[in-house]
């Protein structure tokens, strides 16, 4: 699958790059601006942009998805063209709902903690030979 992630220097937009490109994807992405620590993430995994901005171009029809983030607004050049071309436009959490609405899906919340029960939870399932995907 070809996603292209407009805004994609965001604290959960470029997670969601490198999940998906972990995952086999064929991954782009623009943005005016990218700090640390995305930056150097998107950089080791090879989907920084070459150059800050938006790029029309770097929209084709071959883009199963594009994945619009917040800091992306509506004048942009990017959209518009993804729109023009009528291409699947996701915002962040459409995408994940798409990705996950046939899945079993458990949430860990609270104050302290989710972090050591989601692994606790992912060992004991992977122990198990249980599928899983986060």
């Amino acid at each position: 699958m070809k996603t292209h992630f407009i805004a994609i220097g965001g604290s959960a937009m470029h997670n969601l790059a490198i999940a998906l490109k972990d995952k086999g994807y064929q991954v782009t992405g623009s943005d005016d601006a990218i700090f640390e620590p995305s930056r150097s993430r998107l950089d080791h995994k090879g989907i920084l942009p070459q150059e800050m901005g938006w790029f029309p171009e770097k929209i084709t029809a071959d883009i199963d998805a594009v994945i619009l983030g917040m800091h992306a607004h509506q004048d942009n050049p990017e959209l518009a063209r993804a729109e023009e071309l009528g291409l699947k436009i996701y915002s962040y959490p459409e995408f994940l709902y798409e990705q996950s609405k046939n899945k079993t899906r458990v949430v860990i919340a609270g104050s302290h903690g989710k972090t050591t029960i989601t692994s606790m939870i992912l060992h004991v399932l992977n122990f198990h030979q249980k599928e899983v995907d986060f």
